[in-house]
């Protein structure tokens, strides 16, 4: 039988909610999600929900809006950007979550790299130049006028991963320092499903491993091969993104323990290195087998880096709910509220305003903290992050927590908004990084109310648990939790929402094109925020700690931090 709500039962809900407000708004949420009448405007949500996105679109535009200049770090768009999340946490009666301030200082560099001319590629069968770019890309993290690598001896050295638990050495007997060293990206359970977590990518698969261990064995160089089904995104996002300067945490060393020379090759100059070498590209393909070992490929590389360089501050923002009896615990909603700022332009524009990556993880924020403030008050604390320099490599959420505001062994958990898609309700829920904490089984039982499924990430072998600011949280052993928009759409079914995933990730996704639509159907949205709303509730005011799963890499260090064997 049909469940038809009438204007007048869903107007006695409403004023329930007023009264009792989370025994109100459950029931009122579950009868909407579950009801089949059709919508007069299948945009909006109803007041009944906790969650109504009233103020959603406004503070998408806003900070979508080219006056805040693609949000970049270091730039008038950063100043707007905090600025305006101080005034709305402050208007919500939110607390300073760093003391007296809303702001967490994060130190950062900031090096425009550019390469001094081609990088030339020389063996005993001729030479090649390579072009920056279109061939490759390259950028140096030490803080210095210049770099240089000259007649560098080039390894082919795999996939460049150093994994005991899964009997994996890349680099085992090898000695790279002063050398440059290419490697694959991701892993190679990619290719071969008994390996490491088959097609589901362990962190060893992310470039910014590849960088970290490579330094770790001292190359002076790393070159990453591109290939647009390993790493998840094509050829023009990794331009896009070396094309401009880079940010990184300052370090008392000046980052001088990194390689000199961190990039990028085109899988064509990948191709033509092999060629020159007079090694067959069957090499790819081998690297993915145990007992691979590396190639000395008989090839030197010499490429010069110009930078210049500047030294600032950027910032964390965070307001503080204070919890009742439980206040010194946190459950922290985090979301980046940066992008990309200007960069090339194309057809003409050369604003990268971010609406749905991130506006809408950072609009979202905003609407879970003014729910909270509305209904009674937690047990926990509640914490909401809005971090910096998520593009640039996780920087604000990496410093948060390694100098972390609040204990992370009182930090409950940690539930991540990033990129949110307007495409209307749909009938699943996306866990991304499904299997690794108990924080499933939460997801799990509000969807279940609010008549959904849950599943794991499409292409898991894009490793984006590990891309998102949830991960440096994990890193350090808090639980946490990372959803995406689902692609079952009630209203065009599965095939047409992974097509428009698809589409946006191919012609949108970090390009100036992402901008706000009037055309956006917020309704799935607001269904994810009633979610994750529920989700944090609970956590708020139960008693236990959720725990990571036998087999997350992650477990043993949130066991070690709370004294647990």
């Amino acid at each position: 039988m049909k469940l038809i709500i009438t204007s007048h039962i869903v107007t006695f809900l409403y004023a329930m909610r007023k009264l009792i407000p989370y025994v109100g708004l459950a029931l009122s949420g579950f009868f909407f999600l579950n009801a089949h009448t059709p919508q007069t405007n299948r945009f909006a949500a109803p007041d009944s929900l906790v969650i109504n996105g009233k103020a959603l679109t406004r503070h998408v535009q806003t900070l979508a809006s080219d006056a805040f200049e693609g949000r970049r770090p270091f730039t008038a768009g950063e100043e707007k950007t905090i600025q305006y999340l101080k005034t709305e946490f402050s208007k919500l009666g939110l607390q300073p979550g760093n003391g007296k301030s809303y702001f967490q200082d994060v130190p950062m560099v900031n090096i425009a790299s550019k390469p001094a001319g081609p990088m030339v590629l020389k063996g005993k069968n001729g030479s090649l130049s390579l072009t920056s770019l279109d061939d490759f890309v390259a950028t140096t993290p030490h803080v210095q006028s210049q770099v240089k690598v000259d007649n560098s001896e080039v390894i082919f050295v795999g996939y460049g991963i150093v994994a005991p638990e899964y009997g994996w050495n890349d680099y085992a007997g090898l000695d790279v320092k002063g050398k440059t060293v290419v490697v694959m990206v991701n892993d190679p359970g990619l290719v071969d499903s008994t390996l490491f977590k088959g097609t589901n990518m362990t962190y060893y698969g992310r470039w910014t491993y590849k960088y970290e261990e490579a330094a770790r064995q001292g190359a002076a160089g790393v070159l990453i091969v591109h290939e647009s089904r390993a790493a998840s995104y094509g050829w023009a996002v990794v331009r896009g993104s070396f094309a401009k300067s880079k940010l990184y945490l300052q370090t008392a060393d000046n980052n001088q323990s990194r390689a000199k020379v961190e990039g990028w090759l085109t899988q064509d100059s990948a191709k033509k290195l092999f060629q020159l070498a007079g090694v067959s590209p069957e090499l790819f393909r081998e690297a993915g087998k145990k007992g691979f070992k590396p190639v000395k490929l008989g090839i030197t590389a010499s490429l010069t880096i110009n930078t210049e360089t500047k030294k600032s501050v950027s910032h964390n923002v965070m307001a503080l709910l204070p919890g009742t009896d439980r206040k010194n615990e946190y459950v922290i909603y985090t979301a980046h509220w940066d992008h990309l700022g200007k960069g090339e332009p194309v057809k003409g524009d050369s604003i990268f305003n971010g609406a749905v990556d991130n506006a809408t993880g950072t609009a979202s924020l905003l609407e879970l903290a003014e729910a909270f403030t509305k209904g009674k008050k937690p047990s926990r604390s509640l914490v909401f992050l809005a971090v910096t320099a998520e593009e640039q490599g996780l920087l604000g959420s990496e410093y948060y927590a390694t100098h972390p505001v609040f204990p992370l062994t009182k930090t409950v958990a940690t539930i991540n908004i990033d990129a949110l898609h307007p495409l209307g309700r749909t009938k699943d829920v996306v866990i991304v990084g499904k299997g690794q904490s108990e924080l499933d089984e939460y997801i799990e039982a509000v969807a279940k109310k609010q008549g959904r499924y849950t599943r794991a990430e499409l292409n898991p072998s894009g490793g984006s648990y590990y891309r998102s600011d949830h991960f440096n949280f994990a890193k350090v052993g808090v639980p946490s939790l990372y959803i995406s928009t689902g692609i079952d759409s009630r209203e065009h079914g599965e095939k047409w929402g992974k097509s428009q995933l698809e589409a946006y990730n191919l012609n949108h996704y970090h390009a100036p094109s992402d901008e706000y639509s009037a055309s956006w159907d917020l309704s799935g949205v607001i269904e994810d925020l009633n979610l994750l709303f529920a989700v944090g509730n609970r956590l708020s005011n139960e008693t236990s700690y959720p725990n990571w799963k036998t087999g997350s890499e992650f477990k043993a260090i949130r066991e070690k931090s709370l004294g647990r064997k």
